[in-house]
Parts: C-alpha cells; structure tokens; sequence
C-alpha cells in the first residue's frame, strides 16, 4: 500500500469556523488514505485572510461557497502573497445553501486529485 500525500497544511476561510472545521473533518477522515491534511485554521473574514495564512503558513487554501467568485480572487491573492506557491479551491457560491453539507464534501473530494496530485 502506498503511502498518503502529503502532509498538507490547509486553510479555509468560511464564515462558519465550526462547520468549516466539520466538513473538513469529513473530507480528511473519506480520503486519508490518499492523502493527509491537516486542517491549520481558518479565517472567517477576508480581513483575517493576511494574519491566518502568516500564522498557518499553509500550502493549500479553500474559499467557502459564501463568497462571490470576486471575493474569492481577493482572498486567493491577499494569501498569495504570503504564500505564491500556495494551491487554491473556492467552492461555487451557494453551494452549500443549494445543495447542502454532503455535496460540499463530495465536491471538494472529487477536485482534491487535480489539486494534490
């Protein structure tokens, strides 16, 4: 059995810290064995964005479906700068309001091969 990738150091930014930190849960517990990641922190507001990622030093970072997609290339270039390396994912605003916490899991898992690997 081949070993998992990574660690990764991810940092979300979601207005709701806790269910951030759940469905992170979630996404970590379906695919580690593919994959370790560690959940750093999160920021919920794109004034945290800066000091979060500074203190996480994360290398991937996902932006919740509350943003808008212009929000979301904010808060992917404030990190940026800190981190130019760092590999981004926003979830399609209103997905969790649409569809729900499982299709926000689902979706992340179905995206994280094109990200990680």
């Amino acid at each position: 059995m081949s070993q998992p990738k990574g660690p990764f150091r991810l940092v979300t930014v979601n207005t709701a810290p806790e269910r951030a930190k759940r469905l992170i849960g979630r996404v970590v517990e379906d695919v580690k064995d593919k994959y370790t990641i560690i959940h750093a922190g999160n920021a919920d507001s794109i004034d945290q964005v800066k000091a979060t990622v500074e203190e996480a030093k994360p290398n991937v970072l996902f932006t919740a479906s509350m943003w808008t997609p212009e929000q979301a290339k904010e808060i992917i270039a404030i990190a940026k700068e800190i981190v130019p390396d760092l590999k981004t994912f926003s979830l399609p605003q209103g997905l969790q309001v649409e569809k729900g916490p499982d299709a926000v899991v689902e979706y992340i898992k179905e995206n994280l091969p094109t990200l990680l690997d």
